[in-house]
C-alpha cells in the first residue's frame, strides 16, 4: 500500500502561515498529514535550504506546496529530493533557473504591487545592513486580499520579504522532474494572472483557474485544498 504524503505548505512574501488555516482544516479533515512551515523570507537560496530542512524531517513521501514567493522556494528546495512526489503552486512564482521572482512579476502587465510597498532597513546577523519590503497597510486590503473579510488583520501581521530574495535567481527548477499542479488567480494584482499562466503551461502543470485575489490560500482555501487533495492522490 503506498504511504499518504505529508502536505508541506509554504507561504510567500507578505503572509505568514497561518493564511493556510483552512487549507490545513480541510486537509485534516481527509486524513492527510500537513506541516505549515515558517518561510524565512531573507533569500531564495537560504530560504530553500530551510524548507529543504523541513522536507527532510518528514518520514514518507512529501507533496510541497507553495504560495506566491514559496513557488520560487519549492521550485529550489525539491531538487534532488526524491521523496517530493508533487509541487502544487498557489498563485505562485514558477521559475526557470536563472529567474527571480522580481523579473518575473514583471514579464507580463498588471502587477500593482510595488508602489503600495514601503521598505525597511534591517541588520544581518554580520552586522551589515539589508532593506526588506511590506505593504503599507492601508493599501494591503486591496492589493493582496480584496475579498478576505479579515485583511486588516492579514496587514498588521504580514511578513516582510528582504529584497535580495526577490532579486535573486533560482539555482534550479525542480518542476522539470517533478509533476506540478498550479492553481491561477486571476483577480490578482501581485502577480498577473498571464504570468502565472506562462508559467504553469511552461512547467506543464494541471492546471485550474479562480476568480480570487492573491490571498486565495485565505479566501478560497477550498479550492486550493482540491488542488493539493489532487497532488497527493495522482500517484496513490
Amino acid at each position: 500500500m503506498t504511504t499518504t504524503p505529508t502536505v508541506v505548505l509554504v507561504h510567500g512574501a507578505f503572509a505568514d502561515s497561518s493564511s493556510w488555516n483552512g487549507v490545513i482544516d480541510t486537509l485534516a479533515a481527509e486524513g492527510i498529514p500537513v506541516l505549515a512551515a515558517a518561510n524565512p523570507l531573507r533569500g531564495l537560496t537560504s530560504d530553500a535550504d530551510y524548507i529543504a530542512s523541513v522536507v527532510d524531517s518528514v518520514d514518507g513521501p512529501v507533496v510541497l506546496a507553495g504560495h506566491s514567493y514559496g513557488g520560487s522556494v519549492i521550485s529550489v528546495a525539491a531538487q534532488g529530493k526524491s521523496q517530493v512526489t508533487a509541487l502544487v503552486y498557489v498563485a505562485a512564482f514558477i521559475p526557470e533557473i536563472g529567474e527571480s521572482a522580481l523579473e518575473l512579476t514583471g514579464k507580463f502587465p498588471g502587477s500593482t504591487l510595488g508602489p503600495t510597498t514601503r521598505p525597511a532597513t534591517y541588520r544581518r546577523a554580520d552586522g551589515s545592513e539589508a532593506t526588506e519590503l511590506y505593504i503599507r497597510r492601508e493599501e494591503f486590503p486591496q492589493q493582496f486580499a480584496a475579498d478576505v473579510p479579515t485583511a486588516a488583520t492579514m496587514a498588521v501581521t504580514q511578513r516582510p520579504v528582504a529584497v535580495a530574495a526577490l532579486e535573486e535567481p533560482a539555482a534550479a527548477a525542480a518542476w522539470r522532474t517533478i509533476p506540478a499542479f498550479a492553481l491561477l488567480t486571476t483577480a490578482d494584482k501581485n502577480i498577473p494572472v498571464e504570468a502565472q499562466r506562462f508559467m504553469a503551461e511552461r512547467a506543464g502543470a494541471d492546471t485550474t483557474e479562480v476568480d480570487a485575489s492573491h490571498a486565495v490560500s485565505v479566501s478560497r482555501p477550498d479550492a486550493v485544498a482540491d488542488l493539493i487533495l489532487r497532488a497527493v492522490r495522482h500517484n496513490l
